[in-house]
């Protein structure tokens, strides 16, 4: 009778080496490596700044009103002319949260409609200390 060898199964370590290998490479390349700073830099804290728009943006309000440094804005188009030559390429845009989508879209397609290269929307970043 001959005995039966039972055999050894080897684990599968290379395969698994490989998928490790192939992880690290994915995330290598998917994120951002990025300079360090100069260790002479100090970056601004805006922790204590006071919240509010920036003095030359437009003002998109939830019921859908139009402000402009604080005075009401009649119309896409009166609020475009009005600006100077210079002022027109970029527009920034800061909607009220409860502002609906649609109209945001809306007025961004207006804006461009106009003559605007760009409308840069302005939001609030939520930041963890």
């Amino acid at each position: 009778m001959r005995k039966y060898r039972q055999r050894t199964r080897l684990e599968p370590t290379i395969a698994l080496i490989n998928v490790v290998f192939l992880m690290l490479i994915f995330f290598m390349v998917a994120g951002t490596l990025s300079q360090p700073l100069d260790k002479d830099v100090t970056l601004v804290r805006t922790a204590d700044l006071e919240g509010r728009a920036p003095p030359d943006t437009l003002v998109v309000h939830s019921d859908g009103r139009l402000t402009y440094r604080g005075e009401s804005v009649g119309s896409v188009q009166s609020f475009y002319t009005a600006r100077p030559e210079n002022e027109r390429e970029v527009i920034r845009v800061v909607p009220d949260a409860e502002l609906s989508a649609l109209t945001l879209v809306n007025l961004a397609r207006d804006l461009r409609a106009e003559g605007a290269s760009r409308v840069m929307i302005v939001t609030q970043r939520g930041l963890d200390e």
